[in-house]
């Protein structure tokens, strides 16, 4: 009975403990979540929102806007997410090396772009690639260019440097994932199948890489979540231009609720399609990873 009543005051002071963070979030997080599901089905503009059912989520499909920032994102998501994944690995295998010199002030040069902040970072290239920026003066003076080239203003290098500048900030950042999954697997590993004769591209993609693929999946979910609500890069790069060529899913939403006029009610719901696209996006890598 003694010990019963022991466990019962355990278990009440650990629900004390955990109470107060569970009412955070249930009001920080599934609150506002519950009320912006409740006005994506609300329409009107400003504050005069009615219920309209689900004829906002058949707007999504016959919304010009929409669909040019989803076409977009997913053109971030499939070349820059690969390429960013796979410099991250790479370079955390190179400074994992054993015998590496200064590899502490390597890893924290290639972190460091994590730690600036969003906007410093996108005004950084917004002002490299303008057209009197350090990349046009470089190209003249070696002859590559006769005149200034207007990066930003050309829809498909406007991308490119979209993709430069979440490349240059998130490979830190991931690179540190890999590196703590690299340090968890035993260095004998790789002295045996050195002695065994296996190359270091055949150790990397034989030992590496099936054992790291749990940190891979983790870090392929994370990035995929992260440009599906792209927002700070392209709002300082390019705003959305040039003729909201680059614009995003999350840029469309700030644009609805505070540069259109307000509709907050439609702004929601392009909200909830970012979930549902995240959601299915990172089931579907959960299912591909499990299989492989």
């Amino acid at each position: 009975m003694q010990r019963y009543s022991l466990t019962r005051k355990i278990n009440l002071f650990g629900w004390l403990f955990v109470l107060p963070a569970a009412a955070l979030i249930i009001v920080l997080n599934f609150y506002p979540m519950v009320q912006a599901f409740l006005m994506s089905l609300q329409s009107g503009s400003g504050p005069n929102l009615k219920f309209s059912g689900i004829s906002n989520y058949r707007r999504l499909f016959q919304d010009p806007l929409f669909l040019k920032s989803v076409a977009h994102v997913l053109t971030y998501l499939v070349f820059q997410v690969p390429i960013m994944l796979t410099l991250a690995l790479i370079l955390a295998s190179i400074l994992n090396g054993k015998d590496l010199m200064f590899k502490g002030l390597f890893r924290t040069i290639i972190f460091l772009p994590c730690a600036t902040a969003l906007v410093s970072s996108a005004m950084i290239f917004r002002s490299l690639f303008s057209i009197d920026g350090f990349v046009n003066t470089i190209l003249l003076k070696v002859g590559l260019f006769s005149e200034p080239f207007a990066w930003l203003s050309d829809p498909v290098w406007a991308k490119v440097v979209i993709i430069l500048a979440i490349t240059w900030r998130w490979t830190g950042y991931n690179m540190i994932f890999y590196l703590a999954g690299l340090q968890n697997i035993d260095y004998e590993i790789y002295e045996a199948a050195r002695i065994d004769g296996a190359s270091s591209v055949s150790q990397f993609t034989r030992i590496t890489l099936p054992l790291l693929k749990p940190v891979i999946l983790l870090t392929t979910i994370m990035s995929t979540n992260g440009t599906l609500q792209l927002f700070d890069e392209v709002r300082n790069i390019t705003n959305g231009g040039p003729a909201m060529e680059t614009l995003t899913i999350s840029q469309y939403i700030y644009n609805l609720s505070f540069v259109y006029n307000p509709r907050f009610g439609y702004a929601s719901t392009v909200s909830y399609a970012i979930f549902i696209m995240v959601a299915i996006l990172a089931f579907a890598q959960m299912k591909i990873g499990e299989k492989k």
